[in-house]
């Protein structure tokens, strides 16, 4: 049976979001139910996940979700990438305030089954588990790209002690990651750190004619970087092959009353804690899984 998914997402911001998607897009046993974003620019964020759908030649429901964060300040008001949209044909006309409603409707529809992905700040998830308290019960899974759980392994994240998803709308993250949820899976910078590959690779690597939209977006992001680090699409693949990353159970709390590390969140082992933190990766598994997805 084919995974069933729904991505709510940021791309638009750090490539890696429509890298991806264009990776659940080639999965032949991926049945990507539907598609939110979330943070600034949300409409933009959709044409940008629109883009990449019709090139795919699927027709995924795509909703545009909440611009701002729950209170903290919008760290990421726009969605840059979306300035190479002139080049690829995409839809520009969205359903407006109805992503909530969509993604509890379609996990209500299909219980027990649909996996959440989530590779951006956690603010429409935090309001839909608000608006309907039993939604988290309800998913087949809850799978995120965010935290940093041992900051000693990246030795720190750009200076910081936090990650961007988490940081971007704490508040949100402190909600979704006290939900009782059955499993909640986090993939930090602690694993995601380890899968890079340099501007030149990539513009080698990625011939596929769905990673040329992705290849465009791209040299917007390597205006300012050297490199692209694979952290959402990490995410996605161990959904898809348990064994590229080895996950430890325990707690996870978002810190938001500490000033000295507000938005970090802090992880506390133990077997019959509800969250799973990955703590290892194979990075040459990943890449396998990642480029055969195109290959099929």
């Amino acid at each position: 049976m084919p995974t069933r998914l729904l991505l709510d997402t940021d791309i638009g911001s750090d490539i890696d979001d429509a890298i991806c998607l264009a990776y659940l897009l080639a999965k032949a046993d991926c049945e990507l139910l539907g598609i939110t974003t979330v943070s600034g620019e949300p409409e933009r964020r959709a044409m940008m996940a629109s883009a990449l759908c019709k090139l795919a030649g699927k027709h995924i429901p795509i909703y545009p979700g909440l611009a701002d964060p729950l209170l903290v300040t919008s760290r990421q008001p726009q969605a840059p990438q979306a300035d190479a949209l002139a080049r690829w044909p995409h839809e520009t006309d969205f359903p407006r305030g109805e992503a909530i409603e969509f993604l509890r409707r379609t996990i209500r529809r299909y219980a027990g089954e649909v996996i959440l992905l989530t590779i951006g700040p956690l603010t429409n998830i935090a309001v839909l588990f608000k608006t309907d308290p039993e939604i988290p019960s309800l998913l087949g899974g809850l799978v995120s790209m965010g935290g940093m759980f041992d900051p000693s392994r990246t030795r720190y994240w750009r200076g910081s002690r936090w990650e961007w998803n988490i940081y971007c709308d704490p508040h949100a993250a402190a909600i979704v990651y006290r939900a009782p949820v059955a499993i909640h899976r986090s993939i930090g910078l602690d694993v995601t750190t380890r899968v890079t590959m340099n501007a030149a690779e990539v513009r080698q690597r990625f011939r596929a004619p769905l990673l040329q939209p992705v290849l465009d977006f791209a040299e917007v992001w390597f205006q300012h970087a050297e490199k692209i680090t694979f952290h959402d699409p990490l995410a996605a693949t161990t959904l898809f092959d348990a064994r590229i990353c080895a996950f430890e159970r325990g707690e996870v709390h978002v810190e938001l009353h500490d000033p000295d590390a507000f938005a970090v969140t802090r992880w506390s082992p133990g077997v019959n804690g509800r969250h799973e933190v990955a703590v290892g990766v194979d990075a040459e598994r990943f890449f396998a899984e990642y480029f055969g997805a195109f290959a099929s």
